[in-house]
């Protein structure tokens, strides 16, 4: 069944409108500071089944909840100590913790893939804040993208690709940060998925070593299918010179004549903030039977959530 897709303002008659929506079960796509999530009521099976439907995303892979406030995450997971101190250092943000789930949450076994555990958040966006309460519960919200494509970060791609699959798009400009969230398992602590919050942060903060874990072919978080963000065209890594018919995505002063550049100016926010913009732009450069070739960028700080997507989207395509 095609939808008429509302494209809907974030003011008061707009968030009115898509709680509306929320409760009688159907989806809207809203910004967060990362990137915009297509948000469904994370207590219905139906509305967590439409997601799956309307992003053709496989049923195995668990989707995060986003709440308002501190209060309802802990009505929903098991918070230790650990886990405290991390919400109280990165939430609101783009930091999410894989806890264990409280059975009587009432959270769908569809959002969680069958696991024990949920991956929760809460998103510090204002636009985000103010669905979530008007809503008044909690949302699962995976990228409104379809999947393992380029994640949005407007309203506009939002548009592209979920267009007549969606209720509505709450619009509320541009995402700040540009790549998702850090996804961070406990006890011991694990990152299953570097992203907006960086890992020397909190390493930091736990004063330990972060080890890397997840597994593509059984994901206990979002964001660990070995391929995804993928554009139409091919995607080849760590080009200094691109070969004639490549488009050039760079980074840095050092790419000055690419046909596109993450940051000129080699700022990994810039870089992180523009990414699923530009490889975007490459594509409808590039062509589906093209190819983009993309610049080398620093394993660093947010430079690991963006070369994470960037080896996504360039891994073979299922």
């Amino acid at each position: 069944m095609t939808l008429k897709t509302e494209i809907l303002q974030p003011d008061a008659p707009g968030l009115a409108r898509a709680a509306a929506v929320l409760g009688a079960g159907e989806l809207v796509a809203f910004p967060t500071e990362t990137v915009y999530g297509l948000g469904g009521d994370a207590r219905s099976d139906m509305a967590v089944a439409r997601i799956f439907e309307a992003k053709g995303r496989p049923r195995f892979n668990p989707l995060i909840v986003h709440v308002p406030d501190l209060d309802t995450a802990r009505q929903i997971a098991v918070f230790d100590a650990q886990a405290e101190r991390l919400a109280a250092a990165f939430w609101p943000g783009p930091l999410t913790l894989v806890l264990p789930l409280r059975p009587e949450a009432g959270i769908s076994a569809l959002v969680t893939a069958g696991l024990k555990t949920v991956a929760i958040r809460l998103p510090a966006h204002p636009v985000a804040q103010a669905l979530l309460r008007a809503f008044g519960g909690p949302l699962a919200a995976p990228s409104a993208n379809p999947s393992g494509k380029v994640s949005p970060t407007r309203a506009a791609h939002v548009a592209e690709g979920l267009a007549g699959r969606i209720a509505a798009v709450l619009d509320g400009g541009a995402c700040a940060v540009g790549v998702e969230s850090t996804i961070l398992a406990l006890s011991p602590p694990i990152l299953l998925r570097p992203g907006g919050v960086p890992a020397e942060a909190i390493e930091a903060l736990i004063g330990a070593p972060l080890a890397a874990g997840g597994d593509a072919a059984k994901p206990s978080a979002p964001g660990q299918l070995a391929s995804h963000y993928a554009p139409g065209a091919a995607v080849r890594l760590g080009v200094t010179r691109p070969e004639a018919g490549e488009v050039w995505l760079g980074f840095g002063p050092d790419c000055a004549g690419a046909d596109l550049n993450l940051s000129p100016a080699g700022d990994l926010v810039e870089a992180a903030a523009t990414l699923f913009h530009a490889l975007r732009e490459a594509d409808r450069l590039a062509g589906p039977a093209g190819r983009i070739a993309v610049a080398p960028v620093p394993e660093t700080g947010l430079g690991r959530a963006i070369n994470d997507r960037l080896r996504r989207a360039a891994a073979p395509r299922p």
